[in-house]
């Protein structure tokens, strides 16, 4: 039992004040922080499997032949050819104001509608996207594909520039995950240094309790409820405003529509995790000062 049940009159012998020491405001933080570096954790992993998902098999053939009609006439031709093979999926030619508008966004106008943008010779783009299967094996015949319609076209496969990226994301979600283990540890630690000073606190109304006959798994259970029900207010203090800066940050969140930011997400399972990290953390403190407390009174005596 997390928070075992003890007869009121024997509650009566340690005091009862709420949120009276520093253990229940301690714990509230470390827990805020658990909460928060968990959901960072859960949200770069999200991301970093659908941006490892989205460029798997995905290659944008750059056709960057001189005469703009051959170019065109070149990408159209690709882009035909490529959505016959099996292993395509999806083929599509990128449109150059699609291009322009891109570029703008670098030159300052908005629509790509700058003179200087529409003089610059800007390459033919044909996306394609494979099936599932033997990538390389999909690379090379789409290299003979690109040879014989569009000599001396580039592939350009997605994971050599967006790779990196997927990897460091993944990075930082796995720094999360090693922040939410030691702040874990931490608020055991804290815990352990909460029962130590209970104990010595407490060490003449243990002795009076031993001498009438009291077992000490009966005064582990007197201490183990205390902790426990100040841990919990902590753990609840915290979870409350770890939801409130979550619930914050979803809604500005959810304004996001583009750019990678846009892949980052809970989903049901992050959420369900984060509401399970607050009863795991009320039966880790709980066992914890069982544990600590057994031992303590073991040497007592």
């Amino acid at each position: 039992m997390i928070i075992p049940r003890v007869p009121i009159q024997h509650r009566r012998l340690l005091p009862d004040r709420r949120l009276s020491g520093p253990t229940p405001w301690v714990i509230a933080i470390l827990m805020m922080l658990t909460l928060l570096a968990a959901a960072a954790g859960v949200g770069l992993a999200r991301s970093a499997n659908a941006i490892g998902n989205a460029i798997a098999g995905r290659v944008t053939v750059q056709i960057v032949t001189a005469n703009p009609v051959t170019r065109a006439e070149q990408a159209a031709a690709l882009r035909r050819a490529a959505t016959a093979q099996p292993f395509v999926l999806s083929a599509r030619t990128v449109e150059q104001e699609e291009l322009r508008a891109t570029l703008g966004q670098w030159f300052g106008s908005a629509e790509g509608d700058d003179p200087l943008l529409k003089s610059l010779p800007l390459p033919a783009l044909v996306d394609v996207d494979f099936v599932g299967g033997d990538r390389g094996a999909h690379m090379r015949a789409l290299d003979a594909l690109v040879a014989r319609e569009a000599p001396g076209a580039r592939i350009i496969p997605h994971a050599e520039w967006l790779g990196p990226v997927a990897r460091l994301i993944r990075s930082l979600a796995w720094i999360a995950g090693a922040m939410v283990l030691l702040m874990a540890a931490a608020s055991a630690a804290v815990v352990i240094m909460t029962a130590r000073a209970a104990l010595g606190t407490h060490f003449a109304t243990i002795e009076m309790l031993h001498m009438i006959g009291a077992t000490d798994r009966q005064i582990t259970r007197l201490f183990q409820r205390r902790i426990a029900i100040d841990t919990a207010y902590g753990i609840a203090l915290g979870s409350v405003v770890a939801a409130a800066i979550l619930l914050l940050i979803g809604w500005q969140w959810s304004r996001v529509t583009a750019g990678l930011a846009a892949t980052a997400s809970l989903g049901p399972a992050g959420w369900a995790l984060l509401l399970a990290l607050p009863l795991l953390a009320i039966a880790l403190a709980a066992l914890t000062a069982r544990q600590t407390l057994l031992a303590a009174l073991k040497k007592i005596l």
